[in-house]
């Protein structure tokens, strides 16, 4: 939101109030997460509650299962952008309907389901409500999926259309972004619950139950399966992505399912990194150090990302001396935190006296802090006592680590991974050198991306969607070492931190944290340790300024948030727009075209056949030769025109015989014979090696975003 204000991009986010927030973290004596819930003052925080013109709440209502839910709107203002949240927790409401909007991630899945009811169908109706009437919506995660049901109860109360019309009316103008990685994060909801919740949806859409259903699962026949928010999702935009490139392979991976028979590198799932936002994240002497060699652009025009450019005019000894500042501040900071888990928890004087001396201004820090599941593995460093203790008990280059992230309240692995670290530090007396900083929020996570020396990743590749924290650290000067994963996959280089194997996929979890922790020791041991100590008589790590430097310049530019939002721009957000802009200019008459062609084209679908496919190729043709194909293709009562034919080659594998690397040429119907057409293309041989060529059929429409549409995809 707040870079959609710096473009000038005409945004708006939906969103829940959360009255509760996520939770806040302590932890008790024996270092075991506890939680809190304290309810926020919204009266005292930057949001307005919306009123009608007679003054009173603005309201809009939901069905759940039966019963009216209403939600008051308030209003977040973000720079030239506004954030409206929605909020079930008035009078009005029973007592469990108040407490849809409680806490994120709270209650059971029941809650969750009116939760997603009210986030989608009730986002959609917020907006109207406000006269904000959007020509595209972003669904950002499944969470909000059930927003195209309510896109197309309004085309068919309004406009009189069917549901097929009224999807082809919504499909080229969403967009849905995944950010899971694996089978298991995404939402599914038990059939039994969607029953309950969504039954009313099949008379107000005009489906049969089984065919609602289908519409969130990969196989509309499996009747045992679960109703899936992101197939739903995906089956109802036209646009997807995941947030790294590694994630978009994964994401199509994952749900190539969806589209069978179509090739995994042809799925339309594409990416685009996360990135985040730098006036937000660098710190403010950073920032006026950055502003003064940038010049105004770094704060007047935060797109221009060019400007990371001039790091080098920076001398090294205004840069270090900035850090080192900020790396103090860190420590007085966490100090200070120290001291205060030390009292609570009930401590003797001299352990509280103790955490006064606690870490070293000048030591070399590294930070780990985000949220702490299994796979992320926050006690990596911990699986070889002998040779980290060895590191954090130098006297002349010693380490120190700084620990933070909250556990899911229901997660007791993650719990049992903090609890590890407080444990070792005390069981081995390095409580000065390791240390947990309890309730990792923004404020901690400003001290710790700022003040640290190196940023620490360790997640199981490929479970990091993209993660955005080691952006963060990178802005500041923070150097990165990290598993290969997520957004570091395609950020790193050798110039830029430090990779923790070469992304290399493990069965045996066991033998991949030995393998990477080993990793994780020689890369401490033998590079980052020599480099950060290896100073000239001036006292300054030239190589590590030189590495900083590289760091900010390449990651400032590439992962900014302004780069991701104008990515979103260019691939989704304006195409989906000149898309609602063109339906909207014939009132839809389009999209009632293309839901009669699908109409036609189901029909005929089966009927369509690839007779014979033929072509002038001799056993071995050189680079500059032309190969002819040729295909026969029944149509039945299609025309040419209505469909797609095209020439599908590239190079054959060694291993299974497959086309891989594939380009695709379109086929032009040159005449009819017999019962159908021939179809011809003429391509220049300019590949070398074993190749292949097959022909395949696709459906085809100018209205079509893309033409890879489920099940419509036939091979010779």
């Amino acid at each position: 939101m707040k870079t959609s204000s710096d473009l000038g991009l005409p945004l708006v986010g939906i969103g829940l109030l959360y009255r509760e927030g996520y939770f806040q973290q302590y932890l008790n004596a024996d270092g075991f997460q506890q939680e809190s819930y304290p309810e926020n003052d919204w009266y005292n925080m930057p949001v307005e509650r919306k009123l009608n013109r007679e003054g009173k709440p603005l309201t809009i209502s939901v069905d759940l299962a039966g019963r009216q839910a209403t939600a008051q709107i308030w209003e977040v203002r973000v720079g030239r952008s506004f954030l409206y949240l929605l909020d079930t927790n008035i009078d009005e409401n029973p007592p469990d309907f108040r407490n849809i909007t409680a806490s994120l991630y709270g209650g059971d899945k029941e809650n969750r389901i009116r939760q997603e009811i009210l986030l989608g169908v009730g986002g959609i109706r917020a907006l109207r409500a406000l006269g904000i009437n959007p020509g595209v919506t972003h669904m950002n995660e499944g969470h909000a999926a059930f927003l195209s049901l309510e896109r197309l109860r309004e085309l068919m109360t309004e406009k009189h259309f069917t549901f097929a019309e009224a999807r082809e009316a919504i499909w080229p103008t969403n967009i849905f972004t995944t950010h899971t990685p694996v089978p298991a994060g995404n939402e599914r909801f038990d059939i039994p619950l969607m029953e309950k919740y969504m039954k009313p949806w099949t008379g107000i859409l005009g489906l049969p139950w089984k065919d609602f259903l289908g519409l969130g699962r990969e196989n509309v026949n499996n009747d045992s399966e679960t109703f899936c928010m992101t197939i739903l999702a995906l089956k109802l935009s036209a646009y997807a992505n995941g947030v790294a490139r590694l994630h978009g392979e994964v994401s199509r991976q994952m749900w190539k399912g969806l589209w069978p028979g179509l090739p995994l590198e042809e799925v339309p799932i594409s990416h685009v990194t996360n990135g985040v936002h730098p006036k937000t994240w660098v710190t403010s002497s950073m920032s006026s150090l950055l502003g003064r060699y940038f010049g105004p652009h770094f704060e007047e025009k935060p797109e221009d990302l060019s400007v990371w450019k001039r790091m080098e005019r920076i001398s090294d000894e205004e840069l270090w001396r900035t850090h080192e500042r900020r790396r103090e501040q860190l420590v007085v900071f966490v100090r200070d935190r120290l001291k205060k888990y030390y009292k609570r928890s009930g401590a003797v004087e001299s352990h509280v006296r103790e955490a006064e001396d606690a870490l070293s201004p000048y030591a070399l820090t590294l930070c780990f802090a985000r949220r702490f599941a299994t796979y992320k593995r926050g006690n990596l460093l911990l699986r070889d006592p002998e040779r980290l203790l060895k590191l954090l008990r130098s006297t002349d280059r010693p380490l120190q680590l700084i620990f933070a992230g909250k556990a899911h309240p229901h997660d007791i692995p993650g719990k049992e991974l903090i609890r590890s670290l407080v444990h070792f530090a005390k069981e081995y007396d390095v409580t000065s050198r390791i240390v947990f900083v309890e309730n990792y929020d923004m404020t901690v996570a400003r001290y710790l991306t700022s003040g640290g020396d190196v940023w620490l990743n360790t997640p199981r590749r490929p479970m990091e969607a993209s993660g955005t924290s080691g952006m963060k650290a990178a802005m500041n000067g923070v150097i990165n070492c990290s598993i290969l994963d997520g957004w570091w996959d395609e950020a790193y280089s050798p110039n830029v931190g430090w990779a923790i194997g070469n992304g290399e996929f493990y069965s045996d979890e066991n033998l991949q944290d030995d393998i990477e922790s080993n990793a994780l020791y020689d890369l401490i041991e033998q590079e980052i340790v020599p480099l950060f100590y290896s100073r000239g008589r001036d006292g300054l790590p030239r190589e590590w300024i030189k590495k900083m430097k590289m760091c900010m310049q390449e990651i400032g530019a590439s992962m900014s948030s302004h780069r991701m939002l104008m990515d979103y721009s260019n691939k989704f957000y304006i195409p989906a727009l000149k898309n609602y802009q063109r339906i909207a200019k014939t009132d839809c008459s389009e999209s009632k075209d293309l839901a009669a062609y699908f109409t036609k084209l189901n029909r005929s679908w089966s009927s369509i056949k690839i007779g014979g496919v033929s072509s002038n190729a001799k056993p071995v043709m050189l680079r500059g030769d032309y190969l002819t194909v040729n295909a026969y293709i029944e149509l039945g009562e299609l025309q040419p025109g209505e469909v797609l034919v095209e020439l599908y080659h590239g190079h054959i594998a060694s291993v299974g015989g497959k086309i891989e690397n594939a380009e695709h040429t379109e086929m032009k119907s040159v005449g009819k014979e017999g019962n159908g057409y021939k179809y011809q293309v003429r391509i220049e041989c300019s590949q070398t090696g074993n190749q292949g060529h097959t022909v395949r059929i696709l459906p085809k429409h100018t209205a079509l975003v893309h033409p890879y549409r489920y099940d419509f995809i036939k091979w010779a």
